[in-house]
């Protein structure tokens, strides 16, 4: 399955180069022939040339089918982001979306305007301005130049319903605490990061943290473990139909974001598996999320978000495991330090290619932060919801949890941001702990070695 997946993301990104996929299915062929594996081999060449079809398809429609002027009904599919002085609205007409940037006093008009919800526009559709392909990847095909944002309709019942989740979840953080660690608590609980203050992202970033603000398996797995109490209840398929109809619109509550969409799917797989009675490997899940995914949406192969995402679940799956005998200490410091290893091992090298390092102090600073920012996102959203119906005593009351553990996880992420050293220094630092690591499973292996008598295993 693993190798069947990488094989529809190589057609996938080679799909603008359909003469080399050809070749390399001509190899395949060979393959075929030479090893007799009809079954593995024939599968992967035709999810060769499916992904390469895919590919190319998405690509051809990165580019607008029409331009010109525009007035009617226009969907938001994103929520406005500030960039510098201007705001990026990002609205679909007739099924194309289009990128609408406001300065001035229109900036602050539709600053509230939320996912889903529908606003009346007039103006002009225009090409892309700037990298054309890093708006392709968010399926953005063009330009539109405002010259009128008039009535607003709130959209879809579910579309209503997220929003005043969110709504309420971002009132009950402002009421109780100051906006940088307000915006965090978002973050942490439903990957709403928008709010945050440059320098508090680039903290995030330097010390390795800022998955806790991408939504990920943890959140989705906190919220099944929340609605526990009601799914144990129900017969088998029931449940499973709930635990879908759970995870489904926790990824509308969270944008359907490329490391929620891997979570979603991975747990709806799991959870298909548990009622049919089966057992799957988590790596298995994983490849197949990943060809679901990738057959749905092709320009998923090149989102930075969501090869992290993948990453960090194969070596959390995959190396964690090997880690957790090797390491000395305790169980209860083995276990975590293992898991936060293998997902370090798995993102090392995205990381190196895009960010072009890997924090040295993200080990001990996700040791630190990850538990808290879990208690976090398990209570934030029950508490979050309730606050703002309470007066204001009890409000700050019921969400202190929240405030304290949004603020050691800031405080971690601000400290560790600032000892990280050089990312020449990093790079000997990991060596170093490498080295340890070795080092003291060949001590270990020597010292069985002269204890265990000859001819029994050790």
């Amino acid at each position: 399955m693993v190798a069947l997946a990488a094989t529809l993301v190589v057609g996938v990104w080679l799909g603008p180069h359909l003469h080399i996929v050809l070749v390399l299915a001509a190899v395949v062929g060979v393959g075929l022939v030479v090893r007799m594996q009809v079954a593995v081999f024939g599968i992967a060449a035709v999810l060769l040339l499916v992904g390469a079809v895919l590919g190319e398809r998405a690509w051809a429609q990165a580019h607008p089918r029409q331009l010109g002027d525009y007035t009617g009904w226009a969907q938001v599919v994103a929520d406005p982001a500030p960039f510098g002085r201007g705001l990026r609205l990002t609205v679909e007409v007739q099924h194309e979306r289009f990128d609408a940037w406001l300065y001035g006093a229109r900036r602050n008009l539709p600053a509230q305007y939320q996912v889903g919800e529908f606003v009346w526009v007039q103006g002009r559709r225009t090409p892309v301005r700037g990298n054309w392909r890093r708006a392709a990847l968010r399926h953005v095909v063009g330009g539109f130049d405002v010259d009128v944002l008039a009535d607003r309709d709130r959209g879809s019942a579910v579309t209503r319903a997220s929003n005043r989740v969110r709504a309420r979840l971002r009132q009950a953080a402002e009421a109780t605490m100051p906006s940088a660690e307000a915006a965090l608590f978002a973050g942490l609980v439903i990957g709403d990061d928008a709010r945050e203050p440059p320098w508090l992202v680039q903290a995030f970033r330097r010390s390795g943290l800022s998955h806790l603000t991408a939504v990920s398996g943890q959140n989705v797995g906190y919220t099944l473990i929340a609605a526990m109490p009601l799914l144990r209840r129900l017969r088998p398929w029931p449940r499973w139909a709930t635990t879908v109809a759970l995870i489904v619109w926790f990824m509308a509550l969270t944008r359907f974001e490329p490391s929620v969409l891997r979570a979603g799917f991975m747990a709806v797989l799991a959870a298909t598996a548990h009622v049919r009675g089966q057992q799957a490997s988590p790596i298995r899940l994983l490849a197949l999320a990943v060809v679901l995914l990738v057959a749905l949406d092709p320009l998923l192969v090149w989102s930075v978000g969501f090869w992290l995402s993948v990453s960090a679940t194969a070596g959390v799956c995959q190396v964690a495991p090997w880690f957790v005998p090797r390491l000395p200490g305790p169980l209860w410091l083995r276990l975590p330090l293992a898991v936060t290893l293998g997902a370090q091992v798995g993102v090392a090298l995205p990381s190196l290619l895009v960010f072009h390092r890997v924090p040295l102090v993200s080990v001990p600073a996700n040791l630190a932060a990850v538990p808290v920012a879990g208690a976090v996102m398990l209570y934030g959203i029950p508490s979050g919801l309730v606050a703002p119906a309470l007066p204001g005593v009890l409000q700050h009351v019921l969400m202190l949890p929240n405030s304290l553990g949004t603020r050691w996880v800031a405080t971690v992420a601000r400290v560790a941001a600032a000892v990280e050293p050089s990312p020449g220094w990093g790079i000997a630092g990991w060596g170093l702990i490498v080295g340890g690591i070795a080092g003291h499973r060949w001590v270990h292996v020597r010292t069985r070695s002269r204890l265990v008598p000859p001819g029994v295993p050790s």
